[in-house]
């Protein structure tokens, strides 16, 4: 069993070097592990396959992508399932949702809010904060990684708490754990374009595998 986590340029979900670099060299790794012999593998996938659609998102909704991170991992899902039939193997390819903790890039809205806070900033700039989305901790998506991968599943599964909350509500929440007197700078930025205003994923596939 392999599983794949790896992926670069993630700092930057509209850069063409998701579909140019990133999906050429992972490919040729991962096609070079089956046509040895790999019989299971599990690879991660992204909720950005999904693309602009609203709303609670199952896995069998269709995948249009709106940015290259999320047409590049689509493709390579869809490369992966080409192979399948030339070689048998078991693929899991669980679609991460939103996540946050350690390790995540600078500019990810959880780090630099822990930035902000040691820093004694007063205010938090950020959107204005009633767009909806699925979070986890990163701690929380292991887990249940790990899980699927003990369980024996197969094919696309969404990985995520089914469960939406406003970023601004997100927000609140971790200044509140982290017990700062910092205040969220609401509208400073403009929502980002290339997302839908509200999404979130359908669990029941998640709690089936795993048995819950």
């Amino acid at each position: 069993m392999v599983i794949h986590l790896a992926w670069g340029t993630l700092g930057n979900f509209q850069s063409p070097a998701h579909m140019t670099e990133e999906l050429p060299s992972h490919f040729s790794f991962l096609g070079g592990l089956i046509k040895s012999g790999l019989r299971r593998l599990m690879v991660a996938g992204t909720c950005f396959e999904y693309g602009l659609k609203n709303g609670e998102i199952d896995e069998d909704t269709p995948c249009q992508p709106a940015t290259w991170y999320g047409l590049a991992k689509y493709s390579l899902l869809r490369q992966l399932e080409f192979l399948q039939r030339e070689h048998h193997f078991e693929l899991l390819w669980p679609r991460l949702f939103y996540l946050y903790g350690d390790g995540q890039p600078r500019n990810a809205i959880y780090p630099s809010l822990l930035r902000a806070i040691a820093d004694g900033d007063r205010e938090f700039p950020m959107s204005a904060g009633e767009q909806l989305r699925d979070y986890l901790p990163v701690e929380e998506v292991a887990r249940l990684l790990a899980a699927l991968v003990v369980s024996r599943s197969a094919g696309i599964v969404n990985v995520c708490s089914g469960q939406p909350i406003s970023m601004r509500k997100l927000v609140e929440n971790w200044i509140a754990q982290k017990q700062s007197s910092i205040q969220p700078r609401l509208g400073h930025y403009p929502y980002r374009d290339f997302e839908p205003f509200a999404f979130w994923g359908a669990s029941q596939r998640l709690q089936k595998y795993l048995g819950q």
